[in-house]
């Protein structure tokens, strides 16, 4: 059973007005305690349901602090600020036991024993020999030190108050007081008192500032080396980009590389890596600086990282090369100055300087600027020349740079094939003596006859009487991947027979492709073969390399090889050879689209440092009209120069008409006959025809090659109905 008034206070219950006044006015006895209220209840609705609100309010009100710029301000100023006290701290002590002990010779003498430098190891072991009997001489003399101090200082008493009487007596007899006698005396013990006194005044102040002045002082030795860690340095501080190159940055950069051995041996060095640094010199639009590697460390673990090293020098990717010098377990490092690549070179010589001449056996070419910012100088004399890189990077401007710098040099014949045909050799207009130009097959079957030609050349040389003087002959194919691509098989061009058949077994091999059987490989290899020896060169530009469209056999033939950006590090060991790779040489690092122009260069023919497998090249790059004026003075110093294109005939002429002309009166004519008189009225037009070229140009007319009592012939009336019939405005026809 419920106590009426413990009832009262159930949840639910009805209190009535009466009861309510009774409980106010005065205290009510209770049988039983009122249970208080369980977690559940004080939660929900008790006054504990404060707390967790407040600790969200809280919570928010950090959170909302931590976010704010004010706080991260506050705290960078805390950290950067003790971060230089500590520093500061820390290279005091070390200083401090570097000039006690012999710590400094052991850390130099572990540097040189990680480089392999024995010699070096064994000065800094006798100079910490010295510096400790040095240091156990002088503590010896300490011990013996105290009676020696007592006594001087006894006797420098005894003189010093011997003094001062003997100069009171003097001061006694010439002022005729005898107090004069003890003057001197006492006006070295009143500044002795004044002394103590301002020492007592001084002393409370300056215990004060003390220590205040020390921690100015390790706060501004930490400042100096920039102690703090980057994220709380100041905003213009932050950024360490283009920051100059100094030992510690580079060590740093090393250590972060992610090479284990590398980061544990520059721990162990007590200089902390400094020596395995050579010194930094400026080179260029930048720095050089050598690196030994510790042992266990191999070139190849820094070469593979070049990305993450030049990142961890505040450098891009491509403003950092790495390249191998004689010295073994060493790097050779040129890092640019921040931006510096990006600029342009300025125009060529051949641009601003309008004598600039041409000399192709004691000559180089300016070809553009190296990385130290010096002239890239390049010597073509019996060269064979390839050039390689993506589309449209600047192969062919850099290759017809070195063309137009020869073509000053009036004794240099051209033959060149443009197996692009967009117009960038148009200027050799008047130059070369052959200029083929387009990327068909028929173009391709030209450059073949013209390399094929130079072999011809090369052979009758060959076989001259020794000491015989030739003109150079320099052979260029642009675009050479067309040829080694193409897939056509050689015309048929045999000579024919009374009757109109082929005397002689068919030419079935191809223009291009990489066997033995290709017409362009074959030529190629005989030019890079023997050519040198007579001045017959062979230069080629082509694009993307790979062994289908650059046969290994034809790329190490060239003595100059350079390559422009590439995909891929096949691609650059196919261009330039594992050699140059290995060194360093890395096409496949350029920006493709940045860096237009940009060469890598291996090889011969160019200048190289020594121990250095290739260089890299911004070339100069001559606009169309600027290659038009300078092929202008290269035609003023020839004596007229007729090119000739092989895809033409020379001159124009109507071929039906001539045919009609050499068959006269006659009502029929052999097609050998034809030919033959063909050929006697214009060799250059007709000397090659064949009995297909003749049915070529009849095809269609009505007036074709028919037999008559078994052989082969051309009617009269049918060539002058054809030529009747044809229209007014029909060309002459022409060969493809």
């Amino acid at each position: 059973m419920t106590h009426p008034t413990a009832a009262a206070h159930e949840p639910g219950a009805v209190t009535s007005l009466e009861e309510h006044r009774a409980r106010k006015s005065g205290p009510v006895s209770l049988v039983k305690p009122i249970p208080s209220p369980g977690p559940a209840a004080r939660s929900a609705d008790g006054p504990s349901a404060a707390p967790p609100r407040v600790w969200v309010r809280g919570m928010r009100a950090a959170r909302a602090a931590l976010a704010d710029e004010r706080t991260r301000t506050g705290a960078r100023l805390v950290v950067r600020h003790g971060s230089y006290v500590l520093a500061g701290s820390g290279i005091l002590a070390r200083r401090a036991w570097d000039g006690r002990t012999a710590a400094r010779y052991e850390r130099m003498m572990r540097t040189a024993e990680a480089a392999g430098q024995v010699e070096a190891a064994a000065e800094w072991e006798e100079r910490a020999r010295r510096f400790r009997a040095d240091r156990h001489s002088r503590r010896m003399e300490l011990l013996t030190s105290a009676p020696r101090i007592a006594k001087s200082a006894a006797v420098g008493t005894g003189a010093g108050t011997a003094g001062l009487l003997l100069l009171g007596i003097v001061l006694a007899i010439a002022e005729k007081d005898i107090t004069q006698v003890i003057g001197p005396v006492m006006a070295v013990i009143e500044l002795i008192r004044w002394i103590v006194f301002i020492g007592t005044v001084v002393w409370g102040p300056l215990v004060t500032i003390a220590p205040w002045a020390l921690l100015a002082g390790l706060w501004n030795v930490g400042r100096k080396r920039s102690a703090a860690p980057a994220w709380a340095l100041p905003a213009n501080q932050r950024s360490t980009e283009g920051e100059p190159i100094t030992p510690s940055i580079v060590v740093q950069a090393l250590r972060n590389l992610g090479v284990a051995a590398l980061r544990s041996a520059i721990k162990e060095m007590g200089d902390a890596g400094a020596g395995m640094l050579g010194p930094i010199r400026i080179a260029g639009c930048g720095v050089e600086v050598d690196v030994t590697l510790p042992s266990g460390v191999s070139t190849d673990e820094v070469q593979n990282r070049r990305r993450k090293l030049a990142e961890n020098l505040s450098r891009h990717e491509h403003e950092v090369f790495i390249t191998i010098p004689e010295a073994a377990r060493t790097v050779r490092l040129w890092i640019a100055d921040s931006g510096a690549l990006d600029e342009p070179i300025g125009p060529s010589p051949l641009v601003t300087d309008p004598t600039a001449t041409g000399d192709y056996k004691g000559g180089r070419a300016p070809w553009g600027q190296d990385l130290r910012g010096d002239a890239a100088l390049i010597s073509l004399f019996q060269r064979h020349l390839l050039i390689t890189g993506l589309s449209n990077q600047g192969k062919t401007a850099s290759l017809r740079a070195l063309a137009l710098w020869l073509a000053l040099d009036p004794t240099v014949e051209f033959r060149i094939g443009d197996l692009k045909g967009v117009g960038d050799w148009k200027p050799f207009e008047g130059i070369a003596t052959v200029l083929i130009e387009g990327p068909t097959d028929e173009h391709v079957a030209q450059v073949v006859d013209m390399v094929e030609e130079g072999v011809a050349e090369m052979e009758r040389r060959i076989m001259a009487p020794p000491g015989t003087k030739f003109r150079p002959l320099i052979l260029v194919v642009d675009e050479a991947q067309v040829a080694f691509m193409c897939p056509a098989i050689s015309e048929d061009n045999r000579p024919l027979d009374e009757n109109g058949k082929p005397i002689g077994a068919a030419d079935k091999r191809p223009l291009g492709g990489t066997k033995a059987t290709s017409r362009y490989f074959q030529a190629a290899r005989k030019i890079h073969n023997q050519g040198r020896a007579v001045d017959v060169l062979l230069w080629q530009g082509t694009q993307d390399p790979t062994d289908q469209n650059l046969p290994k056999l034809v790329r190490e033939g060239a003595h100059i090889r350079a390559s422009l950006v590439l995909g891929t590090e096949s691609q650059a060991r196919m261009a330039l050879g594992d050699k140059a790779v290995d060194g360093g040489a890395a096409p496949h690092k350029l920006r493709q689209g940045l860096d237009k122009g940009t060469v890598v260069v291996a090889g011969d023919g160019v200048k190289l440092a020594p121990g250095q497998s290739s260089t890299t090249i911004r070339t100069h790059y001559i606009t169309d009209d600027e290659a038009d004026e300078i092929a202008e003075r290269a035609k003023a110093v020839r004596d007229g120069v007729t090119t000739l294109h092989a895809v033409e005939t020379g001159e124009e002429r109507d071929h039906l008409a001539d045919i009609a002309t050499v068959v006269g009166d006659a009502p029929r004519v052999l097609t050998q006959d034809v030919l033959k008189r063909l050929a006697a009225l214009s060799g250059e037009a007709y000397g090659k025809w064949s009995f297909i070229d003749l049915k070529r140009v009849l095809d269609g007319t009505g007036a074709e090659p028919y037999k008559s009592d078994g052989r082969m012939v051309i009617g009269r009336e049918r060539l002058h109905r054809a030529l009747a019939n044809r229209p007014e405005t029909d060309s002459a026809s022409g060969l493809g």
